[in-house]
């Protein structure tokens, strides 16, 4: 028995009409229901594709990320030794001026102020490069925090894109209940065919 003539539709065709309201209908339904589940089949594909490619996505966010912060701390390194060899080499030169001064045998007032000038200007070296240094750590630290953000705005946004996929995906409920409308209207179609 099929589902036309259940509902009272006539399985026969008069009035120069092709196909009875039964048939109409069923061929309508049936049309129906199979547009729906392929429609939501291919949401679901679309929306397991996606889920793919964020899983590639964040993985490359990820090696991105790992990258420039081992680019950052390259660079740090790099400075880092430059500022101490710099340091050591200043040292040296303060003491090399200081001996020269020593040696030369020389004493009184002017003698003792030029070394404590030496040493004061290669105090004030030092702490310049270690104040540069300080100022290094920070811009590094905040260097890791931008890569961070970007790192995990990249991910949210990888994120986004997978749930609005699998949003886009109608339930089984939602799929039955466009097939029960798309029936309503087949019914009401097949009504206007005349009925034997």
């Amino acid at each position: 028995m099929c589902v036309g003539a259940a509902l009272g539709l006539s399985k026969v065709a008069t009035g120069g009409a092709l196909i009875s309201q039964a048939t109409a209908f069923n061929i309508g339904l049936g049309l129906t229901a199979a547009n729906a589940f392929m429609g939501r089949a291919a949401a679901q594909d679309v929306a397991n594709q996606t889920y793919q490619q964020g899983l590639q996505a964040n993985l490359s966010a990820e090696d991105d990320k790992r990258q420039k912060q081992l680019a950052l701390a390259e660079k740090k390194a790099e400075e880092e030794k430059a500022a101490a060899q710099d340091k050591f080499a200043r040292n040296i030169e303060t003491l090399n001026v200081q001996s020269a001064i020593k040696a030369s045998e020389q004493s009184g007032l002017t003698t003792g102020l030029l070394l404590r000038d030496i040493g004061l200007q290669g105090a004030n070296y030092r702490e310049s490069i270690n104040q540069s240094l300080e100022s290094m750590q920070r811009q590094y630290l905040f260097n890791i925090q931008a890569t961070e953000s970007e790192y995990l705005n990249r991910r949210n946004r990888i994120q986004t894109n997978i749930n609005e996929a699998y949003n886009n995906v109608p339930t089984l409920g939602e799929t039955l209940v466009n097939i029960g409308v798309g029936a309503f209207g087949n019914y009401t179609s097949a009504l206007n065919i005349p009925a034997g």
